[in-house]
């Protein structure tokens, strides 16, 4: 069985597919190794020095992320050296490329610290800079404010008796 989070042991059953997806990100570490990724780290030292991840957290935090489905291994061998293992995105964790413009989106916006991003989304053939935005089924562009989340009746319980 994969491994979560203690305090989300219950995520993977649980009904919300938010409750599920934080039972596999619900960590710093698993999204700092996807975005990584996403800027082309793929051998475990690669991550290790871009992150000064400890070695032990590390190899959990990819465990995990391996046995979730948002990465795999590879293995790969360079001229004199011995089999080691590369660690790629499958297409779910590509996915995640919407999960990280959104959350760099608000966190530039609503925990502002330097100007500047650091790392920047853009489209591969162009370079033009990529925003995150709540599209309708109809195609259209849906303000935020407009957005409501609604229980169904096989969603989770109320909390409140709401």
């Amino acid at each position: 069985m994969p491994r979560t989070s203690p305090t989300l042991a219950h995520a993977i059953e649980n009904p919300c597919a938010i409750i599920r997806s934080l039972g596999v990100l619900a960590d710093t570490w698993s999204f700092l190794l996807i975005r990584e990724a996403l800027l082309g780290a793929r051998t475990f030292a690669q991550f290790r020095d871009a992150l000064g991840i400890a070695s032990d957290v590390l190899s959990a935090r990819l465990t995990s992320l391996i046995e979730h489905g948002v990465m795999e291994k590879n293995p790969y061998r360079e001229p004199g050296q011995r089999t080691r293992d590369a660690y790629d995105l499958t297409p779910a964790g590509e996915e995640l490329k919407t999960v990280l413009v959104a959350l760099q989106q608000w966190g530039h916006a609503y925990v502002p610290q330097d100007p500047e991003l650091r790392v920047v989304p853009l489209t591969i053939d162009g370079g033009r800079r990529v925003h995150a935005e709540l599209i309708d089924d109809a195609g259209q562009i849906v303000a935020p404010e407009a957005v409501q989340f609604v229980r169904t009746a096989s969603g989770p319980a109320p909390v409140d008796g709401r």
